[in-house]
């Protein structure tokens, strides 16, 4: 019988702390500094309670060791921050269908699908704005197939995304026609539409486990917005180094305003576009 855990009594010391971020990092590329350290004493609390793990100590040695590898993705899923909204950042959807796209277009000699990738797709608003926006702004979408792959390490996440129901606050940026036209009204909010829904795949990646990218390749466009932030400068380079791999030669990195390839990689063009400054793998050359 495990000993029952209770709050009042759980104690998460500084060298808890320490063995914990060390593990989540080598885990998943996120580094949790002292500023962090009331969000995360909290989640590893919630969870010792949850396991009726008792103390830290057994928890995280249930942690490190639990065959299944279930409680990592448990605690990955509290402790991810899930954050956005419908057409966030909407400058850089403009950039895609403005300058990104008629490049891309210009330079493809088949029929190949365009391939996007958004990566953290959180619970869906970042793909879903993708898809309307392309539908409402992009001539090309008649003649393109397109494909839109949305990926998050947290499987709770995923699964809204695939539900697609929205309260109004993520979609108060959006034009009333979009919500007529592209949700349905639902009593706790607004639910995406079915052909919008069946036309985004949702994947479980993390993105520092080469094992989980490998088979991401053939991208031409891939949102990253707002990850980066929340990784050192070597797992920065693993990402920029991935992002490379998935690119097709000529494919572009979108980042979130705040972020920057240049201290994490040389690979990259920079890419000045009157919407947006974005990253691209250089064309291959003869």
């Amino acid at each position: 019988m495990k000993p029952e855990a209770d709050s009042a009594n759980i104690r998460i010391s500084a060298e808890d702390f320490q063995k914990f971020r060390e593990f989540f990092y080598r885990k998943t590329g996120i580094q949790f500094d002292a500023s962090k350290r009331y969000f995360v004493d909290k989640r590893l609390v919630e969870r010792i309670e949850a396991t009726s793990s008792g103390n830290f100590r057994s928890y995280f040695t249930m942690l490190r060791f639990q065959a299944s590898g279930e409680e990592v993705q448990a605690l990955t899923n509290l402790m991810t921050v899930n954050e956005t909204y419908f057409f966030r950042e909407e400058y850089q959807f403009r950039c895609l269908v403005d300058s990104l796209l008629p490049e891309i277009v210009a330079r493809k000699l088949d029929r190949r699908p365009i391939r996007i990738w958004a990566i953290p797709s959180s619970s869906g608003e970042e793909p879903y704005s993708i898809a309307i926006y392309l539908l409402e702004n992009w001539p090309g979408i008649h003649e393109w197939d397109v494909e839109i792959i949305a990926s998050d390490i947290d499987t709770r996440i995923l699964a809204r995304a695939r539900q697609g129901l929205y309260s109004t606050r993520s979609v108060q940026h959006l034009p009333s026609r979009y919500l007529h036209q592209y949700f349905k009204r639902k009593a706790d909010g607004y639910q995406i539409c079915d052909d919008l829904r069946q036309s985004v795949e949702f994947t479980r990646v993390n993105l520092t486990e080469r094992a989980d990218t490998r088979g991401y390749r053939d991208f031409d466009v891939i949102f990253c917005r707002n990850l980066l932030i929340y990784f050192d400068d070597v797992s920065r380079k693993t990402a920029t180094e991935t992002f490379y791999d998935a690119l097709r030669p000529g494919g572009f990195v979108c980042l979130g305003h705040s972020e920057s390839m240049s201290r994490s990689s040389s690979l990259y063009k920079i890419r000045k576009f009157p919407e947006a400054i974005v990253y691209q793998r250089p064309l291959e050359t003869s």
